[in-house]
């Protein structure tokens, strides 16, 4: 049977999580189907709150219980996850009772993921070849960076080794080079050793398995 998963994200570029779900999904042998809805496109634009993108996203589908099961991506910012997954499990509970959901909550948000692969950022930065040091940490600072978005679109820039209009132009394209990396990312690879990582493949395995 295939799974019928809703992806609810925090933005745009955030989307690419659905191909490590399917991912996921694909080597614990379970087929899924991942919808993401584009929700800013909706009329009624909803909130930023994981219950309004529910709602929202209950309406796209007209109330109907289309779903097995609900990913939601809520960076934890400066929260602890532990409130971030309280918070979650609540929208659900209150949106759509049941419903089997899965948790991703990147520790302060979802950069610090991105900061683990050097090869990839100078890959999206046109500069592959590149030697120049870019002074990223390693997995066990990753997620303890004040703020990893700002950390990463400086790497990106250094790795360019771009001057001038060049690098404004590069700088420009941030969130699609942000959404590139994260569609790179290697399961396989530095990520596997972050906490928030781990407990979102866990969780997610866990649900496909109990999906019938």
């Amino acid at each position: 049977m295939t799974v019928r998963a809703l992806y609810l994200c925090e933005g745009s570029s955030d989307t690419g999580l659905r191909f490590h779900i399917e991912g996921i999904a694909g080597a614990v042998g379970r087929e899924i189907l991942v919808t993401v809805p584009e929700l800013d496109r909706l009329p009624n634009k909803p909130g930023h709150s994981v219950e309004d993108k529910l709602r929202a996203a209950q309406q796209l589908s007209d109330g109907r219980h289309a779903y097995d099961l609900v990913v939601i991506h809520r960076d934890s910012d400066r929260e602890p996850p532990d409130h971030r997954r309280r918070e979650i499990t609540e929208a659900v509970e209150a949106v759509s009772p049941g419903l089997a959901h899965v948790p991703v909550i990147p520790v302060r948000m979802l950069e610090a993921w991105l900061l683990l692969d050097q090869s990839a950022i100078r890959e999206v930065a046109g500069n592959p070849n590149g030697r120049v040091p870019l002074d990223l940490p390693g997995p066990a600072r990753a997620e303890s960076v004040p703020d990893p978005k700002a950390l990463l679109k400086q790497a990106i820039a250094t790795a360019s080794e771009e001057r001038g209009r060049s690098l404004q132009k590069l700088q420009k394209r941030f969130s699609a080079n942000r959404a590139r990396l994260l569609e790179m990312l290697d399961r396989e690879g530095p990520v596997k050793q972050l906490a928030s990582w781990q407990s979102f493949t866990n969780d997610l395995r866990e649900a496909l398995g109990s999906s019938h």
